[in-house]
């Protein structure tokens, strides 16, 4: 009841304000101050007319009392034409505005217009920039203020007049932010309703990289609104500058700087946990999902994780302990009718899914699920018969070493032309820039042999020759923890050469900001600030070696978040691409070899058996050293295991990891052990006796 009497108070005190308080021709026609608002509407001060808030969108705390915040994707206000204020020919407009992000194009504050034949509009820019149009003389005129005017997550008054003898002026802050010298009535679009925050039609984003690979979607403004007002009269500069004066001392608005979610911080129980990932608010309302939509992965002797978030389409992201991402394209396709095939397209998860496999003390097996998509919503090589179309399955085998292979796999013969495999994009996140998370060395390259490059941003890059056969290459980041991608032998990585450097050195936004996050329907947008998250760099590019069996092709690639360097990286990836071959002493057990898609040791149980002694030589040697080996054993199900390594009792913990994995046949058992060597490793499993204490 006190609110209600309380708002009631507050729109009597500005109509009164609106009946007396200003010289002729200087009260406005239209005032929606947000303040002692209702859920579903906004009073507009002026005229006593209540004008209903479409979408989503919240009140918070303004300059001048209460503020909107609409949610930056479907917050409208529109009036009919038939109820707006009718204007002779001069008029002012302002407002107070907050940017979370900039809007993906010229957005609408306030307007009343017909297409650009008639009307006029107060819109901000995709640049921190602002203007005010308007139709004259049957041509429409533009008057744009400078970049970067207005700052992200602070308050700024902005405001333009039109004086038929003057022509436009700009205001920000009360003071002069641009002019254009046009002479003449306006022509007015007074069968137009008058709409704000939204853009009147679907438009398509700007600094677009292919038109036909992106379609004109809707969206608002993302930030706060404030005193949106509309007067027939152009306004003088010093009641301009009066009304830019907030009530009382101007405190921030609330718009916090937004950050990607990767869980809780620092090391965890190793494994992979369902989790709702939460960004910010007005985003994540657009998901209709519970509890579980997302997966993390932990480590319990780092703070990196691997995440798998609605807001990457689930690509999966290796995040640095001091949360920095490092992402990778799909499978992708593309043509030149409708722009590319590929997962950043699925921006509401419509083709991609992900679920934990297993996850357990040794080892975290996740599936991720996905067909490429374009911004038109059409499927790869669709058949018109069955409305099949190309799907891909990629498997991650992730183990406690912060290391886990990426297995990319589909029905054989069903791979479009063009393809790319892979492309590796670290992301900014709001606020950040590429030098946030990259060194001017930002990456570099190696081949088994240990034969390196480092790869840079310079001035004027030149073609200069690399090392054969790489198979290696780790970004520079700014962090302890570093992404690296082993291939196997035979890849070919492309484009691993020098950067040029950008203007002003890597001080600069991330490249692009369709993807991550972005819900717009483009195939690359150049990002214009440091608003959105963005993705970046992309080289170099490997096409790794196919493989083929049963029907299924796919790829193999080994992928981290560690400490290692150069000599540490070539030696894991001998380990993998080079496995020592594997010498079982003990009966009962079968060898399959070593699997380089899941890093592990294939090998079976004769009879399957809680018992047993698995007693095998790893043939270690400089060529084929061994590192951290993984063994998965099918039909043997021990109550627990004892490690012996070249005689040495090591105890289950941190260094020997033991998980089951439960199947229609039985049991398996997942073994890891953290090891290294280049002379042969003698391993000794013991399965407890049963009844044993």
């Amino acid at each position: 009841m006190k609110a209600r009497v309380l708002r009631a108070l507050a729109f009597v005190v500005l109509a009164a304000l609106s009946e007396s308080s200003w010289a002729a021709g200087e009260k406005p026609v239209l005032w929606w101050s947000f303040d002692g608002q209702n859920a579903e509407a906004v009073k507009d001060a002026a005229s006593d007319t209540e004008d209903t808030i479409e979408g989503s969108f919240r009140y918070v705390p303004g300059p001048c009392g209460s503020a909107l915040k609409p949610d930056g994707y479907t917050t409208c206000i529109e009036r009919k034409a038939a109820k707006a204020p009718p204007l002779d020919s001069a008029f002012t407009v302002e407002a107070w505005i907050a940017h979370a992000a900039y809007p993906w194009n010229w957005c609408p504050v306030l307007a009343q217009q017909d297409a650009e034949d008639k009307g006029y509009r107060l819109a901000v820019g995709p640049n921190g920039d602002f203007s005010l149009e308007l139709a004259v003389g049957g041509k429409w005129q533009k008057c744009v203020s400078a970049r970067d005017i207005l700052p992200l997550r602070e308050w700024t008054h902005i405001a333009g007049t039109y004086d038929p003898k003057k022509g436009i002026t700009l205001f920000a802050n009360g003071k002069e932010a641009g002019r254009l010298d046009v002479k003449g009535q306006p022509d007015w679009a007074r069968d137009a309703s008058i709409r704000a925050l939204m853009n009147y039609e679907k438009v398509k984003p700007s600094n677009i990289h292919r038109p036909f690979g992106t379609l004109p979607g809707w969206f608002s403004i993302d930030g706060l609104v404030d005193e949106i007002k509309l007067y027939d009269a152009a306004l003088k500069p010093e009641r301009i500058k009066e009304d830019s004066k907030p009530n009382g001392k101007l405190a921030s608005p609330a718009l916090p700087l937004r950050k990607m979610p990767c869980g809780p911080e620092g090391p965890g129980r190793f494994g992979a946990y369902y989790h709702r990932l939460k960004y910010y608010e007005e985003w994540d309302n657009l998901w209709a999902v519970d509890e579980h939509p997302d997966i993390v992965v932990r480590f319990d002797r780092s703070a990196t994780r691997v995440v798998f978030w609605r807001g990457s389409r689930f690509s999966p992201a290796w995040v640095s302990e001091n949360g920095l991402w490092m992402a990778d394209q799909s499978v992708e396709s593309w043509n030149r009718i409708e722009g590319c095939f590929e997962h950043m397209q699925d921006r509401r998860c419509r083709y991609s899914h992900v679920r934990i496999i297993e996850s357990n003390d040794a080892r975290v097996v996740v599936h991720w699920r996905y067909a490429p998509v374009n911004a038109h919503d059409n499927l790869r090589n669709e058949d018109d018969k069955t409305t099949r179309a190309f799907w891909v399955d990629e498997y991650y085998y992730i183990y406690p070493d912060q290391m886990g292979i990426r297995k990319p796999t589909w029905k054989t013969g069903t791979l479009p032309r063009p393809i790319q495999f892979q492309e590796s994009l670290p992301f900014t996140g709001p606020g950040q820039l590429q030098s946030d998370v990259v060194n001017k060395d930002f990456a570099m390259v190696a081949n088994f042999k240990g034969e390196t490059e480092t790869l840079s941003f310079v001035e004027n890059p030149g073609k200069r020759e690399m090392p054969a056969d790489l198979t290696i290459q780790r970004y520079n980041f700014r962090s302890k923890n570093r992404p690296s991608i082993i291939f196997e032998p035979g890849n070919r990585m492309g484009r691993a050469m020098d950067r040029e450097m950008p203007s002003g050195g890597l001080d600069v936004p991330g490249s692009c900001n369709h993807w991550p996050v972005g819900q717009a329907a483009c195939d690359g947008r150049t990002a214009q600030a440091p608003d959105r998250p963005t993705h970046f760099l992309g080289f170099p590019i490997s096409r790794p070696p196919v493989h083929e069996k049963d029907g299924r092709s796919w790829w193999n690639g080994l992928y981290s978040m560690t400490e290692m360097d150069r000599a540490g990286l070539v030696f894991a990836g001998r380990s993998w691409a080079y496995a020592p071959r594997a010498a079982i002493k003990a009966k009962g057990f079968q060898c399959q070899g070593y699997d380089r898609a899941e890093r592990a040791y294939q090998l079976t149980k004769e009879k399957p058996a809680a018992d047993g002694k698995l007693e095998l030589t790893l043939d270690a040697s400089e060529d084929s050293p061994a590192f951290n080996p993984a063994f998965v054993v099918r039909h043997w199900h021990p109550r627990s295991l004892k490690l012996k390594l070249d005689g040495r009792q090591v105890p289950r913990g941190s260094d020997f990891r033991v998980g089951a994995r439960p199947t229609l046949e039985g049991e398996d058992v997942i073994i890891w052990i953290r090891a290294k060597s280049t002379k042969p490793l003698t391993i000794e499993l013991i399965a407890e006796q049963a009844g044993a204490r």
